[in-house]
């Protein structure tokens, strides 16, 4: 399956970004990273979601930007969803992530595309995560101590990796990994090592027809064996295809908003 994560799901037309384009921060070569952030009415300080985008090309996170930050807007928080290099608002940072997972796999084979999917997350796109992180930290409207991470596929494992690198108050992974962990043993265990260390609570929601549940209900379980904070939802279909499935967390925002409010107001008070 880790092959046709390389042909991405692409939203149809054009979604013109609402919220204020910013730049958060530059890579080591200089160049810059920029996202988009949705402030709620008033005057703030404000919890922020800092949202973790997947892998879809160019700008088409666009879409799941402008699904996911009204239903966070609404309820007085911030969202700032920063493009990570070689994607959307940042793609001329860096490489897009699918192409360098492409090169790989030409070169050696699924081992080495699944290591390098696995080195880039850890390395390059977690660095850009952090630089949003901090950004977020010294920001004016930022209530300090209530950043949590969201993310949706790749942008999953990267909210996972936040509860664990980051000072964030709870994660929530929507989906992280379902379209590689079968076949990523690096993914695997770079997720299951996060998911035993991570102080803050986390999340983990699919819709049960996305392509692998596994990386959901294996990570929770981790989590609960460590003693560590941790909730699973697992929702009702959702469209149908296992591609529909995976696109739950953007497309099927009125049916996990609640819940994914109430976390947050749990963990993040």
């Amino acid at each position: 399956m880790l092959a046709t994560a390389c042909a991405p799901e692409r939203p149809g037309g054009e979604t013109r970004l609402t919220g204020s384009l910013v730049e958060y921060g530059r890579t080591p070569a200089g160049s810059a990273l920029r996202g988009a952030l949705y402030l709620p009415r008033g005057a703030g300080p404000f919890p922020v979601l800092l949202y973790a985008h997947g892998s879809a090309p160019g700008a088409a996170n666009d879409a799941a930007f402008e699904a996911i930050a009204p239903a966070f807007t609404s309820r007085g928080w911030a969202v700032f969803a920063p493009y990570r290099r070689g994607q959307g608002l940042s793609r001329d940072a860096g490489p897009y992530v699918m192409d360098a997972i492409e090169a790989a796999r030409r070169a050696g084979g699924l081992n080495r595309a699944q290591a390098r999917l696995a080195r880039l997350l850890d390395s390059d796109h977690m660095a850009d995560q952090s630089l949003a992180f901090v950004w977020l930290s010294r920001q004016a409207f930022s209530d300090k101590s209530r950043i949590a991470a969201m993310g949706n596929s790749f942008g999953g494992i990267i909210a996972l990796l936040s509860a664990d690198r980051l000072g964030v108050c709870a994660s929530v992974d929507a989906a992280g990994a379902a379209e590689s962990w079968a076949e990523a043993p690096a993914v695997r265990a770079l997720m299951m090592d996060a998911a035993r260390r991570a102080s803050a609570p986390i999340l983990f929601i699919q819709a049960s027809n996305d392509f692998d549940l596994a990386p959901s209900r294996i990570l929770h379980a981790v989590r609960r064996q460590a003693a560590k904070p941790s909730a699973l939802r697992i929702y009702p279909p959702f469209g149908k295809s296992a591609r529909d499935g995976h696109a739950f967390a953007y497309r099927g925002v009125a049916i996990w908003s609640d819940d994914v409010h109430a976390f947050l107001t749990r963990t993040c008070p």
